[in-house]
């Protein structure tokens, strides 16, 4: 729900966001980001990065390499639509994610998920204000922005990982973070992005979930760990309904291509993510 100064001050501008944002960012301790460590892949989507593998930033803790995520505080400092402004007839797409889970599971007695939040492109810097605001309630919005001109014409999207059934803001952690536009390179064929993250943060200092993106030909992906061993990821076939709790490539509501999720055993970690069956 919206405090009251957010609902009662609509005269805030993007100088004014730009400013909010850069302060919560400020509060932030980033490294610099290990990518050749957490992200693996063939041939990558032409989409501008935000922000890949642990969304706002990876941090190197000590000299262990752990990795720690740093969160934004997404809600404050966005704007909503001015009050003269009548909500459009796409509201409902516009101002709530197209949420989908992708894979749950149960760890030393603990539930875990991992989510995705698809956000419907903006046309207009009105719509694109009113979806800022929203995703600052959702807690997806993307680190990078700064403005709520640099959402139109792109379909933003956040993965994150929470405990339980709870995909409550303050109770998850960001993994992938991104954008999809018109001027995207298609993924085909062998086409696999990927990013890994500790699972856990107390006790972890190996990345060990993997969430990762692949094109409609692909029929199969297997994680190799650390350790030799592997998890082979199927398409379902035809009509075939898989439980969450299962492996699998899965469609997501509002994203044009399919995802998987890999855990790695307790004792190894992420080695590659490859597609190796296709139709």
């Amino acid at each position: 729900m919206m405090s009251a100064d957010r609902e009662t001050n609509h005269d805030m501008t993007n100088s004014d966001i730009t400013l909010l944002l850069a302060d919560a960012t400020d509060e932030v301790e980033i490294g610099i980001a290990p990518y050749e460590a957490v992200i693996r892949g063939g041939r990558r989507r032409k989409a501008r990065r935000w922000a890949v593998a642990a969304a706002t930033a990876l941090v190197i803790a000590g000299s262990s390499a752990t990795l720690a995520v740093a969160g934004l505080p997404g809600g404050s400092g966005t704007v909503t639509p001015p009050a003269t402004q009548a909500p459009t007839a796409t509201r409902a797409d516009l101002y709530t994610p197209q949420r989908t889970t992708l894979a749950t599971g149960v760890e030393d007695g603990k539930e875990w998920r991992v989510v995705i939040d698809v956000w419907a492109a903006p046309r207009s810097e009105v719509e694109a204000a009113g979806q800022l605001e929203a995703m600052g309630e959702y807690g997806d919005v993307p680190s990078g922005v700064t403005k709520a001109s640099e959402l139109i014409g792109k379909s933003s999207y956040v993965t994150f990982l929470s405990d339980g059934d709870s995909a409550d803001r303050d109770n998850r952690r960001p993994v992938y973070e991104d954008a999809f536009e018109v001027t995207d390179d298609p993924m085909k064929g062998a086409d696999v992005q990927s990013a890994a993250i500790p699972f856990r943060t107390t006790n972890e200092h190996v990345q060990r979930l993997v969430i990762g993106m692949v094109g409609r030909d692909a029929e199969q992906v297997t994680c190799t760990w650390r350790d030799g061993t592997k998890t082979k990821v199927d398409r379902p076939g035809g009509n075939t309904a898989v439980g969450t709790d299962q492996p699998a490539i899965r469609r997501a509501e509002g994203s044009p291509v399919d995802w998987f999720v890999c855990l790695a055993p307790k004792g190894t970690d992420y080695g590659t993510a490859d597609v190796t069956a296709m139709r």
